[in-house]
């Protein structure tokens, strides 16, 4: 059975817990969602998110708009739900056989707390290994969570890469 994150109390308000206390909490979910990522378990991985939600890798630069540029991956929650019924096809050649994963999760910041929303933002390496070799990946995301029933909800997720004017073999690890 797959380890849940802490709970955060349903009657507790994001904005009444220490700093401590919401940062804790908020790490604990991030290092969740990487864990569910690393191991491939898409099917939790893909219970994070809220139906509003919109998953963000941009190209060529950070400040881009989604809306009228070009992006790696602009995804709402349906394309999501696609992307993760398509890597479980096992017809993705590029995961076949899977890349090993393991991310490293650093300078978690809460940037912002609007009622039962927190927006965050971490640096994060993954270490990809598969058949073309070994690939660093960094990035700068940025999250905003959603406390749902007392647990956090993916609701948007930015990933900048440091790279990304560069090409790209392949992301589909990310989902």
């Amino acid at each position: 059975m797959p380890l849940k994150t802490a709970p955060i109390h349903p009657s507790d308000d994001l904005a009444a817990l220490s700093a401590a206390e919401l940062h804790h909490h908020v790490s604990q979910f991030l290092y969740h969602e990487a864990r569910l990522q690393d191991t491939h378990a898409y099917d939790d991985w893909e219970q994070l998110w809220e139906e509003d939600a919109i998953y963000w890798i941009p190209a060529n630069g950070h400040d881009t708009d989604p809306e009228t540029q070009m992006s790696i991956l602009y995804d709402n929650r349906s394309r999501i739900r696609v992307r993760v019924e398509q890597l479980k096809t096992g017809r993705r050649h590029t995961q076949t056989p899977r890349s090993e994963l393991a991310r490293l999760i650093s300078n978690i910041e809460i940037t912002l707390i609007e009622g039962n929303e927190v927006s965050v933002r971490a640096n994060v390496l993954i270490h990809e290994d598969n058949l073309r070799g070994e690939t660093l990946w960094a990035a700068r995301n940025e999250y905003r969570l959603r406390q749902v029933n007392g647990q956090f909800r993916l609701v948007r997720k930015k990933v900048g890469l440091v790279n990304n004017a560069k090409p790209v073999f392949t992301l589909s690890f990310l989902v």
